[in-house]
């Protein structure tokens, strides 16, 4: 259910700012959703958090709620001196983590 998805520029041109664009299909229960045979609440279900680093420093830090849709869609701006690697952490309740990669280069 929870497939994280990334789009990061391979190649990034020395000095300019790119867009990182992830999406991860979740649903994204609130928890006070109740289920319509039973009658009883959903348990809450979320990705709480989002972080992003380049070569292990953070780029980017997210804390998400419950009023955030299902598949979360996130981007953000970068502008990398050297080339590396990203990596991409999506954390969910209960601290299930899904996680990302993608490599790019500087010139």
């Amino acid at each position: 259910m929870s497939r994280p998805r990334v789009r990061v520029p391979r190649k990034i041109k020395k000095g300019d700012t790119v867009t990182v664009k992830t999406l991860i299909a979740h649903k994204m229960e609130t928890g006070v959703r109740r289920n319509k045979k039973t009658g009883k609440l959903i348990p809450r279900k979320i990705i709480n958090s989002f972080e992003a680093k380049i070569d292990g420093k953070t780029v980017f830090k997210a804390a998400l709620h419950p009023a955030v849709s299902s598949n979360p869609y996130i981007s953000f701006a970068i502008s990398p001196e050297k080339s590396g690697k990203i990596d991409f952490v999506w954390t969910e309740d209960g601290g299930k983590t899904f996680t990302k990669s993608a490599k790019f280069t500087v010139a």
